[in-house]
C-alpha cells in the first residue's frame, strides 16, 4: 500500500507483535489505553474481534522490516462503543442507496479518552510517519470500498495534521476536573461557589448517614474476589438500563494481571458488606486519572456521586494528580466541580458529495458546540480560577 522504503501492513492480531515492539512506539504521554497490554487484552478476551462488530485491522508501518509506526484500527459493522455519534450519517448514507458499514475506525474501544492515535518510534520522523499512515488509511478505505474512516479523540497536534490531510474535524464536549494544588477536599470545596459547595456537602452527608465506608485498593493489591464483585456492579449498571456490557469479567481479571500499576479500585461497604464499586485508570506519567466504570448492587441516594466522583477527587488530591477525566457526556458533572473541555475527532468520507454534506453539517454543529460551551461557562462551579490554601 506504500512506496519503498515504507510498507504498510494490516495487523489482524496484536499478539502477532511483541509487546516491547508495540510499546516502543508509545511516547511518555501516550497513556495506558494504547499499551499492548490493554489492546491485546481486549482481543484475547473476545471483547473485540469475532462477531462483536469490531474486526481487528491495526495499521503497521514498516521500514526495512522494522515496525516504526502504527494506528489502532478496526473495521466496524456498527457505531456502538465509540462516544462520537454518527448514526444519522449512517442512516442518510444508506437512504442514498449506499452502504455505510463497514467503516474504518481508529480509536480505543469503549474508552472516550484523548490520546495519541498515530504511533511513532522516537527515532523516526513523526511527520513522515503520520503522512504515510494517513495516506495508508485513506488507501485502505478506497481499495476496500469502505464508506469512511474515523479517528476519535486524537491529540490536538494530530488533529491539526489530520485536517491538512483532508480529514474533517468534529467537536465533542467532555467534563474534566483540574487540580489547583488542592491540599484537601475541603480546600477543593473552597474553590467552588457557595451553592455547589453546599450541594456537595449535603450529598456526602447523605451517604455518610447510611454508615457507608470506602476501601481504596491499588491494582497491585486487588484480589480475584475484588474483581468478581466489581464485575457484578459493572454488569448490573447495564442490566438496569436493559443492555449488555461491552466488557466481560475475563477482561478485567486479565487486565489486573497485566496492568496493575494503572488500576485503582474503590469499593463501598455498608456494615462491612460491599455494595458498590468504581474503577479508575491511572496514568502517573501524564498525571491523569480516568474515571471508567461504576456500579452498585444496592441503591443508595448519592452513592454514585460519592463513589465515582468525590472519592476519586480525594484520591487525585492525595496523590497530586492534575487531571481527572470523568468520561463522555454528563452536564451533571459540572455541579461536582468538573469543567467542560472541547476535544476533536477526525473524519474522512470517501463519497465526495456526501463528504460535502457532512462538512456542512459539521460547520453548523461546530457553531452550536461553541455556543453550548459558552453557555456552560456562565454556570461554572468555580468562584475563581485559582484558590489559596
Amino acid at each position: 500500500m506504500s512506496a519503498e522504503p515504507y510498507q504498510i501492513e494490516i495487523i489482524e492480531k496484536l499478539a502477532y507483535i511483541p509487546a516491547a515492539r508495540w510499546n516502543a512506539l508509545l511516547h511518555h504521554d501516550a497513556g495506558p489505553f494504547l499499551k499492548h497490554e490493554f489492546l491485546s487484552t481486549l482481543e484475547e478476551t473476545a471483547c473485540v474481534g469475532g462477531n462483536t462488530g469490531w474486526q481487528i485491522a491495526h495499521l503497521g508501518l514498516y521500514k526495512q522490516k522494522e515496525l516504526i509506526g502504527a494506528m489502532p484500527l478496526y473495521l466496524k459493522q456498527h457505531s456502538y462503543g465509540e462516544f462520537v455519534f454518527d448514526w444519522s450519517w449512517a442512516q442518510a448514507y444508506e437512504q442514498q442507496g449506499m452502504q455505510y458499514y463497514p467503516k474504518a475506525l481508529c480509536a480505543i474501544p469503549f474508552s472516550p479518552a484523548q490520546g495519541a492515535r498515530i504511533l511513532c518510534n522516537t527515532k523516526e520522523d513523526l511527520s513522515q510517519v503520520q503522512t504515510q499512515l494517513m495516506a495508508g488509511l485513506k488507501t485502505l478505505v478506497i481499495e476496500n470500498n469502505l464508506s469512511s474512516a474515523h479517528i476519535l479523540f486524537p491529540q490536538a497536534v494530530e488533529a491539526e495534521a489530520l485536517a491538512t490531510q483532508g480529514f474533517m474535524l468534529r467537536d465533542s464536549v467532555q467534563f474534566h476536573w483540574h487540580n489547583q494544588d488542592f491540599e484537601s477536599f475541603e480546600h477543593f470545596l473552597s474553590a467552588l461557589t457557595m451553592k455547589r459547595r453546599k450541594n456537595i456537602r449535603r450529598e456526602r452527608e447523605q451517604v455518610a448517614r447510611e454508615n457507608i465506608s470506602f476501601n481504596h485498593i491499588s491494582g497491585r493489591d486487588t484480589s480475584a474476589q475484588d474483581w468478581e464483585f466489581f464485575y457484578r456492579c459493572y454488569e448490573n449498571t447495564y442490566l438496569e438500563h436493559q443492555s449488555s456490557p461491552y466488557l466481560n469479567a475475563d477482561f478485567f481479571k486479565l487486565l489486573a494481571q497485566r496492568m496493575p500499576e494503572n488500576l485503582h479500585l474503590i469499593i463501598a461497604h455498608r456494615n462491612q458488606v460491599p455494595i458498590a464499586a468504581s474503577l479508575l485508570v491511572v496514568d502517573v506519567d501524564s498525571s491523569k486519572v480516568y474515571g471508567r466504570y461504576w456500579g452498585a448492587v444496592e441503591h443508595v441516594p448519592c452513592l454514585h456521586f460519592e463513589t465515582a466522583y468525590y472519592q476519586a477527587i480525594e484520591y487525585c488530591i492525595e496523590n497530586h494528580i492534575q487531571t481527572f477525566e470523568g468520561g463522555a457526556q454528563g452536564e451533571h458533572k459540572m455541579a461536582r466541580g468538573f469543567l467542560p473541555t472541547t476535544i476533536k475527532s477526525a473524519h474522512f468520507i470517501a463519497d465526495p458529495q456526501f463528504s460535502k454534506a457532512v462538512q456542512h453539517f459539521l460547520n453548523r454543529e461546530h457553531q452550536g458546540i461553541g455556543a453550548y460551551v459558552d453557555e456552560l461557562a456562565e454556570h461554572s462551579p468555580l468562584k475563581s480560577t485559582k484558590v489559596q490554601p
